[in-house]
């Protein structure tokens, strides 16, 4: 509320009212996003699997001539994640009525392609390979956007980061320090999984950053898991 001067609580990421474990387990992902991109901006050729924003400027960049910027690497990562996307839609008609399921079986979704990325990652040199890898990377982040978009925890879209900055102004404006705090921290997570990311690519190569993707993609998943049992009243979709 204005003016409030509360902090968040772990209950409150864990055990939310209204959302339940969801902010935890989106934090997680929201982490994830920075260690994925940080493989494909390093790596395979400037590219983003999950921004598909900054994706359409580094097209504009490469249609233009500039150089550093893979016109082919840029439209596989943005096709493909727009077929996660529609898988997401497909997971979301068959799993809408229970939250906590409809993201454990995107999770499971996401796992599964993460570690087919894995084990294609030895032979990066091939620009086939780089490419294969960019497309299996980014349709498990089209299947979360469409997801998380779904699952509407607010300040969780673990992708996008723009709106989120743009609101701590607001909420600092108004002394919603409780709410201006949460989104810091989800600003915080990316940071990390970005710095993480970054010194494992640089430091050990592709595969040793892809191992903490899956890592973190696995925990997220045994976490929802978790929450897909029962029927509790933050796993009813809400208009």
């Amino acid at each position: 509320m204005p003016g409030s001067t509360s902090r968040p609580t772990l209950a409150s990421w864990t055990g939310h009212p209204r959302h339940g474990p969801l902010p935890a387990i989106l934090l997680l992902l929201t982490l994830g996003t920075g260690l994925v991109d940080a493989i494909s901006i390093l790596r395979l050729g400037r590219v983003f699997v999950a921004n598909m924003t900054g994706n359409v400027v580094f097209i504009g960049f490469a249609l233009a001539g500039a150089p550093g910027f893979s016109l082919l690497g840029s439209v596989v990562a943005l096709v493909t994640f727009l077929l996660g996307a529609a898988v997401g839609g497909f997971l979301i008609g068959r799993f809408a009525g229970h939250r906590g399921r409809l993201l454990r079986n995107a999770l499971l979704a996401q796992l599964l392609l993460f570690l087919v990325a894995l084990g294609i990652t030895p032979d990066l040199a091939d620009l086939a390979v780089q490419l294969a890898v960019l497309g299996v990377a980014a349709f498990p982040l089209g299947v979360q956007n469409s997801v998380v978009r779904h699952l509407a925890v607010p300040d969780m879209t673990t992708t996008v980061l723009t709106m989120t900055l743009t609101g701590i102004g607001a909420d600092l404006r108004r002394g919603d320090l409780a709410t201006a705090a949460r989104r810091v921290v989800a600003v915080v997570s990316m940071l990390v999984g970005a710095l993480v990311g970054a010194l494992l690519v640089l430091g050990e190569g592709v595969p040793a950053a892809l191992v903490a993707v899956v890592a973190v993609t696995a925990a997220a998943l045994v976490a929802a898991a978790a929450a897909s049992r029962g029927e509790p009243d933050w796993a009813v979709p809400r208009a």
